[in-house]
Formats: structure tokens, sequence, C-alpha cells
């Protein structure tokens, strides 16, 4: 949804060793403060292409709270490597706020940020327990890859290894991601195990 633009042509190894950037409001070791005004939460901003480190800079200095998860990323040029901090989610931040507070309409009007991430009813809130984790994945430093959202049933292709092309859907027990491949004439479906980075959402493919 809503892809940045593409960067200067340069190769990129990315060795997910987590970086950190966090709101004027919450201390350095990326433990949320617990005095948040009562009625807030945490909301997804959209921002303009690679603005998300300007724009939290500025919710900063309104003193809002906010949370940009950052990833180390190695950039290979002809002569040169250097390690940079890029957004885990490019083009989007967290905001910290109560909607029906002023600051929604601060937040809307502080550049680089587009609108907040909802639907016809306004702006939808994300769970606590979600930003948390993956403040725990950034604290923590701990490797990780950025997939697209896939759900129990998902009509899934496989991009790469030896299942590489077979479509199905994706079916998960527990811990465990399995490709469900149907053969409908038959009424039979045959079930493999999958790694999720390496199957793709069949309407992502399409769109």
């Amino acid at each position: 949804m809503y892809p940045p633009g593409a960067s200067r042509r340069n190769t990129a190894q990315t060795d997910f060793t987590s970086g950190m950037r966090i709101g004027a409001l919450e201390n350095a070791a990326g433990t949320a403060s617990t005095h948040y005004p009562s009625g807030s939460h945490w909301f997804a901003a959209w921002t303009r292409s690679r603005q998300e480190k300007a724009a939290a800079a500025l919710l900063d200095k309104l003193e809002i709270p906010n949370f940009l998860p950052l990833q180390s990323v190695i950039r290979q040029w002809s002569d040169r490597k250097q390690t940079v901090q890029l957004p885990l989610f490019a083009g989007y931040l967290f905001v910290r706020i109560d909607p029906l507070h002023e600051n929604r309409l601060r937040i809307l009007k502080t550049p680089g940020i587009v609108g907040l991430i909802g639907n016809h009813t306004g702006p939808l809130p994300i769970p606590d327990e979600q930003i948390d984790a993956v403040r725990s994945v950034v604290t923590r430093r701990i490797d990780c890859a950025v997939l697209p959202l896939l759900q129990e049933g998902d009509p899934v292709r496989v991009v790469r290894g030896p299942l590489a092309g077979i479509e199905g859907k994706l079916i998960r027990t527990n811990a465990t991601s399995r490709l469900a491949i149907s053969i409908a004439l038959i009424g039979k479906s045959l079930s493999v195990s999958v790694m999720l980075a390496d199957v793709e959402s069949l309407s992502t493919a399409v769109a």
C-alpha cells in the first residue's frame, strides 16, 4: 500500500540488525512511557516518500509521542560501503494520540505526513501489544524481515525453492505454515510445509 519511490541506484544488503528511533516522550531503552494521556492510542501515520525521519523529528518538537522503528542496512556503492538506518516500515511511523484531541489536526498539518491510516469512520487504533512486539524486536536487535500480511486461507504462490511456481492456499498449524495444493476434480488436497518468506500473495502479485 502506497510504496515509497525508488531510491538512488545502488545495491543494498540488509542485515536486519534493527536499530530504533523513538519519540521525545519515550525513554532511550525503548520502553514506552506509562504516562500517556488517558484515551490515547497508537495510530499509523502515512508519510511522503523518504520523509519518515523528518516527520518524526517535527513530531518530537511538537511533543507528540511517536515511534519510528529503524533497521541497519548496508549500502554498497562502487567505491564504498556504508551502514545506514532506514525505516523498518517504509512510508509509515506510529503516533500516540487521543483521536478526539487537537493533536490529530497538528499531526495532519505536520510536513511530510499525508494522513492517518483508517477507514470511512476515521483513524483506526493499533493494539498496544502489536507496537510493544515491534519495539521488543528492534530493542533486542532480533533478526527480522518485513513480509506482506498473509492470512490463513489466502491464495499464495511459492516464489523460491523447489516448489517455486506452485499455487495454493496458506494454512497455519500453530507455528507451522503449510501450503494446501488442491485438486478439485478428485476432491483432494496436498499439504506441504513452506516458509512465509518463500510465498507471495496472489492478490498482491496480480495488483
